[in-house]
């Protein structure tokens, strides 16, 4: 069965669909000051181990992409967070670096609640959940 041409001049109903509406200003107002609370957390992870980075920055760009463009290109282009920025958005892929510093600061925020707990099921739900957060860590594709 042969297609016709498609006319130049008509407007394909799926794109004009897809096309998101401008999101009225209180919602990019917020959606704005979550990206830049995220973006703050995610710089304060860098420094402060056991808090994640790479989760606040992925919720900061997201954020930044619906509320501000000129944030979301300063995300992407950032020296730190654009090249994570990127591979995730390749398929979800996380480095290796960054898998071995996820695995070095959560067994060392485990060794840290395990000697400081006074209710262990408190130690060991956390450490289960940090076990299963590596899992899925390094189950992840790598750039």
């Amino acid at each position: 069965m042969a297609t016709q041409p498609e006319d130049p001049n008509t407007t394909d109903i799926a794109t004009a669909a897809d096309t998101p509406r401008p999101l009225p200003w209180p919602v990019r107002w917020l959606l704005l000051g979550f990206a830049v609370l995220c973006l703050a957390m995610g710089v304060i992870g860098v420094i402060v181990p056991g808090l994640p980075t790479t989760v606040f920055i992925l919720m900061a760009a997201w954020a930044a992409a619906r509320s501000s463009p000129r944030l979301y290109r300063w995300l992407w282009n950032h020296r730190l967070f654009g090249p994570l920025l990127r591979n995730w958005a390749q398929g979800g892929k996380v480095s290796r670096r960054a898998k071995w510093s996820a695995a070095v600061f959560m067994a060392a925020s485990a060794a840290v609640l395990w000697m400081g707990a006074t209710r262990t099921w408190v130690a060991v739900a956390a450490s289960a959940c940090m076990a299963c957060v590596l899992i899925w860590l390094w189950r992840r594709p790598e750039p």
